[in-house]
């Protein structure tokens, strides 16, 4: 496995000028709904008309930093969806950095637009997703993290329900339910997950952009992986902490032509990555691979029957 040093490519942005850390998401009284570019005439609802109420903050609590990084490449057609997603949560301690891949469509426009509100962007060629992710914790100095690619976007009051629970429990990794939505059909799917134990890690389960994690406990992505590099991040920041599972669903999945889940040209590329996880250099194989899924099968029945999902 070759993981890349986090603290390299920090040391370039520094010797490049950046200024860190970064400034956090300016607030404004009463919400970003307000000053925020206004939404096409046909666009209603989360995130576009409506935001979260401001007054969910507790103003007591010291809301702790959380970092977020959407990584981008030619999504144009979402991702304005996903910055104001992030935005208008509203969080009062938000760090947000877009890292673009150098888009040739109106991504690039689009970020400009909202420049403004985020605490870092940039726009030139990477190496792919697992690059841009790290560029952007690299630079990071939240309490937790999350990454939402840019077609995908997280629902209504998402931040402030994540940060609670990190406050009031003693979770390094919280993952919750989400969303699949497909574009040709104008369809939701609701995806449940179980709870999920270091015994059954290796079977995926978790939702991406339905996850968050200490900083404490990051590590680099795996940039050698093209499809499956945050199941392979979960497999060595989760194992050994303690997870909680919030039963409801915090993001959308937009499923698209291009998208790595509804592609099938993507097949093969999801098969390198597998090769890469088990082989012996990096996870190895799973001895008794079936004995693991057949008893999976059973503990899904029960969660099931008891209605424990």
């Amino acid at each position: 496995m070759n993981i890349p040093n986090l603290s390299v490519y920090r040391s370039e942005y520094e010797a490049a000028g950046l200024s860190l850390p970064l400034s956090p998401v300016k607030k404004n009284h009463g919400g970003l709904l307000s000053v925020l570019p206004k939404a096409a005439a046909e666009k209603k609802g989360w995130p576009w008309t409506t935001e979260t109420d401001v007054k969910v903050f507790d103003s007591n609590i010291n809301w702790p930093k959380i970092t977020v990084v959407t990584p981008s490449f030619n999504q144009g057609v979402f991702i304005e969806q996903t910055i104001r997603s992030v935005l208008l949560q509203n969080y009062p301690n938000l760090e947000y950095i877009i890292i673009d891949g150098g888009s040739k469509d109106e991504t690039q426009a689009i970020i400009e637009k909202y420049a403004p509100w985020l605490s870092y962007q940039e726009s030139r060629n990477d190496r792919g997703q697992g690059h841009a992710i790290n560029k952007g914790f690299s630079i990071a100095s939240g309490q937790y993290y999350t990454w939402i690619n840019s077609d995908d976007y997280f629902l209504e009051n998402v931040l402030h329900k994540v940060a609670y629970k990190f406050l009031t429990t003693k979770a390094k990794f919280i993952y919750g339910y989400g969303y699949s939505y497909n574009t040709a059909t104008n369809t939701f799917l609701l995806v449940k997950v179980p709870p999920v134990l270091d015994f059954f890690l290796k079977i995926p389960s978790i939702i991406q952009p339905s996850t968050f994690w200490t900083a404490a406990i990051n590590q680099p992505i795996w940039e050698d992986l093209y499809c499956s590099l945050d199941f392979e991040l979960w497999l060595r920041i989760a194992r050994g902490n303690r997870k909680l599972l919030i039963k409801e669903p915090l993001s959308v999945a937009n499923g698209h032509d291009m998208a790595k889940t509804f592609n099938p040209e993507m097949k093969h590329k999801w098969d390198d990555d597998e090769k890469k996880i088990w082989a012996a250099d990096a996870h190895g194989p799973v001895p008794h691979w079936h004995k693991v899924n057949f008893i999976n099968r059973i503990r899904l029945k029960l969660l099931a029957i008891f209605k424990l999902i």
